[in-house]
């Protein structure tokens, strides 16, 4: 590599101006940003990344589930591209970095490299994923599954909102249903850079995460029909309550949670009563299940517990329990030699680094299915996520900007 290549830098105002550019699209009064997928905030967002994409230069194509590409041309074109990105859009109540750090450093890395003159061997894409939440359609990372092969492009295109939107109709609704097919552009491998979503750095004091694994999960709707009757006139022992019976299972998850970590965790984020009134003891409810672990058969056990639970609980109270797995993703075991790739440009740089496992899913952990790939771990304050509150610093995301593009560079080679 050359000097110039050895010591290259981004601009880290640069990165971090885009950073709080972009947050006005859905940005809220704390300071977050709520971009629901295929929203019309999604739409503002990805008319943005398509402009800078352009104007840095790349060719931008779009797939069937609207995930865009952009493409910089390397010196073989015969060579599979290096692919960078993450996502664009935000939870419910969500913040400047999720998704979004990855997204604008891949974007980062290309300005820098044009502005170095520099020319790499393989060519380099970067991309922004469709619904890697999940908070709007399910599964999440769908667009990822779906170009790994997990799902069809008919499947994805057909899951529907809580509104009964389909993701075909969100997509045509923003005008981002894509002429291309999904999986047309192939890459060689991923890099993915994200802020941590947890405390560990922060903690530890250290500016680089070197993500080795990725905790698997499990995903389940759950549906519990009870009996409603008048909150006055039904004693107690003859009540049939969906909503005590849904207590139960949520404490029934945090001890088998307990009992299998501290490689467990398990989360009900969602509970709706259906027909809810004061005086009505509700006799439907709709709720979701979230367990995770980095251990295959520690997920296995989680399951096989929680039906367990389930189903006594639902016998004893006398109301109907039915669960449905409607994603499950095993843990990820990223690629030894990328990894040490991330290490070595973390060392090479002056990062203080660590190894680390991902507690949250990302579209690297579905690319790795079908080619090597990485992620690149940077501190966020406190360790929260998913939260108007998430924060990282400057220096921190240009750190990690730095990281991925001197782990791109050890992959696609500079052009001599």
């Amino acid at each position: 590599m050359s000097r110039a290549a050895t010591n290259l830098q981004i601009d880290s105002a640069r990165l971090w101006g885009s950073i709080h550019e972009t947050a006005k699209f859905g940005g809220t009064a704390k300071g977050g940003v709520r971009r629901l997928t295929l929203s019309s905030e999604d739409k503002q967002v990805r008319d943005w990344f398509r402009k800078a994409c352009e104007d840095a230069g790349l060719e931008v194509h779009v797939d069937a589930l609207g995930s865009q590409f952009g493409l910089r041309k390397g010196r073989d074109m015969s060579k599979l591209p290096v692919g960078i990105g993450s996502h664009l859009d935000t939870q419910p109540t969500g913040g400047k970095y999720d998704g979004i750090l990855g997204t604008l450093g891949a974007l980062e890395v290309i300005r820098t490299l044009n502005d170095a003159g520099i020319e790499t061997d393989a060519p380099i894409c970067i991309v922004n994923w469709t619904n890697e939440e999940g908070s709007r359609f399910a599964p999440a990372m769908m667009a990822s599954a779906a170009y790994v092969g997990d799902f069809t492009t008919d499947d994805i295109l057909s899951r529907k909102d809580v509104e009964g939107t389909t993701v075909g109709q969100a997509l045509d609704s923003i005008g981002y249903r894509g002429d291309k097919p999904v999986g047309f552009q192939k890459l060689g491998c991923f890099v993915e850079l994200h802020i941590e979503q947890g405390p560990i750095l922060e903690a530890e004091g250290k500016t680089i995460g070197v993500v080795d694994s990725g905790q698997g999960v499990l995903w389940y709707d759950g549906k519990i029909s009870g009996f409603e009757s008048h909150a006055g006139s039904t004693p107690m022992p003859l009540r049939r309550d969906a909503l005590a019976t849904l207590s139960e299972i949520v404490l029934a998850m945090e001890a088998i949670a307990k009992k299998h970590g501290p490689n467990a965790v398990g989360t009900i984020g969602e509970a709706v009563i259906a027909n809810p009134s004061r005086n009505v003891i509700p006799g439907e409810i709709a709720f979701t299940m979230d367990c995770r672990s980095a251990d295959g058969a520690i997920m296995d056990a989680l399951d096989r517990d929680l039906r367990a639970a389930i189903a006594e609980i639902a016998a004893r109270r006398k109301v109907e329990v039915k669960i449905d797995l409607v994603w499950r993703k095993p843990p990820t075991h990223f690629d030894p030699t990328l990894i040490a790739a991330v290490e070595n440009a973390a060392k090479t740089l002056g990062y203080s680094s660590r190894r680390i496992t991902s507690g949250a899913g990302h579209d690297a952990c579905n690319l790795n299915t079908i080619m090597p790939a990485a992620m690149v771990f940077v501190p966020c304050k406190d360790g929260i996520s998913h939260n108007e509150l998430e924060d990282a610093t400057q220096p921190d995301c240009a750190a990690g900007t730095n990281v991925l593009m001197h782990t791109v560079l050890a992959i696609a080679g500079v052009a001599s």
